[in-house]
């Protein structure tokens, strides 16, 4: 059976490659690119997790799970098996006066074509988690990102010393408040930029409740649409279900709006080979239905049902 919702980013990664404009950007990847872009998901026909590729669901999981932790430091992820945001840590450490291991940068472009590069970065990685995962000091040291989203979401710092807990704010206005305009959480704090390892592209987010159904809208500056989007995706579906949850609601949409949504000029065979695949139909999400608190959710509280995808397609990640 054919799902609507994996049609939809589908065609847009078709509508990318085709019509897209070839663009120049900080990585030194390059990019093609269109801006402006809607998708939206009916998080009833089922969960929005791509199905013409494997997409490691316990990764998005743990990813959202530090998220609402507030943290800010890999280390959380790396006991979870998480690598998805190694890279920019990684970055800080060897460009730092204490890194004295070979020179590591532009990874992005070198990493396909350089198997010796690619083994020397393998290796300085692997000596680099083990760090992270054994040293305090390093971990301290070398495995914070900034001011990311955790922060932003959980510790937002105002000008007077104090910390606003933006998602803990919108749940209880949710429950007491379901026709509010101001649903909305944000990651985008001019003054902290400086101080992260990437600065927010999910930036946005508003709820919405209607008919006992709660709607979320994701405004993204910027969408890597072959590696990064298909998370986003299914992390904000996932919130939208924790939080509809706690609030005793039922799922309506999840509305991804984007910006610069984008594809790197060295996932362009991946791209192809993931849009001549068929999809299959959507996995069910279960959540434990004893948990009450989204804060309280651990990974083997949230199981997905029934997802039986494509193989992984692998491509780089640009820094």
């Amino acid at each position: 059976m054919i799902q609507t919702s994996e049609n939809t980013y589908l065609q847009l990664c078709q509508h990318v490659m085709k019509e897209g404009k070839d663009r120049s950007d900080r990585t030194g990847v390059g990019t093609r690119s269109l801006f402006g872009h809607q998708m939206r998901f009916d998080l009833t026909e089922g969960f929005p997790l791509l199905t013409t590729k494997k997409v490691p669901f316990k990764l998005i999981v743990s990813e959202l799970l530090w998220f609402l932790k507030g943290d800010t430091n890999i280390r959380y992820l790396l006991q979870h098996n998480n690598n998805i945001w190694n890279e920019w840590a990684f970055k800080n450490w060897t460009e730092s006066e204490s890194y004295d291991g070979p020179d590591m940068k532009d990874f992005g472009r070198r990493s396909q074509s350089d198997e010796a590069f690619n083994k020397l970065y393998q290796e300085q990685m692997k000596i680099f988690k083990e760090k992270i995962l054994s040293d305090d000091q390093f971990s301290e040291d070398f495995g914070h990102l900034g001011d990311v989203y955790g922060k932003q979401w959980r510790h937002w710092q105002t000008q007077q010393g104090d910390t606003i807990d933006q998602i803990n704010q919108v749940i209880y206005d949710i429950k007491n408040n379901p026709d509010s305009r101001r649903l909305i959480v944000t990651a985008w704090n001019p003054e902290d930029i400086p101080s992260m390892a990437l600065p927010p592209c999910h930036t946005l987010f508003q709820f919405y409740v209607q008919d006992g159904k709660l709607s979320c809208q994701l405004y993204q500056r910027s969408g890597d649409l072959f590696l990064g989007i298909p998370f986003n995706i299914a992390s904000y579906a996932l919130l939208t279900h924790l939080i509809a949850h706690e609030c005793d609601l039922e799922v309506g949409e999840f509305i991804h709006t984007l910006g610069d949504a984008h594809i790197y000029h060295n996932h362009f065979h991946q791209v192809e080979e993931q849009l001549s695949r068929n999809v299959k139909t959507l996995p069910q999400l279960e959540l434990n239905k004893n948990v009450d608190s989204l804060f309280d959710f651990e990974l083997e509280d949230i199981k997905l049902i029934g997802y039986e995808p494509h193989p992984a397609i692998k491509a780089p990640v640009a820094v």
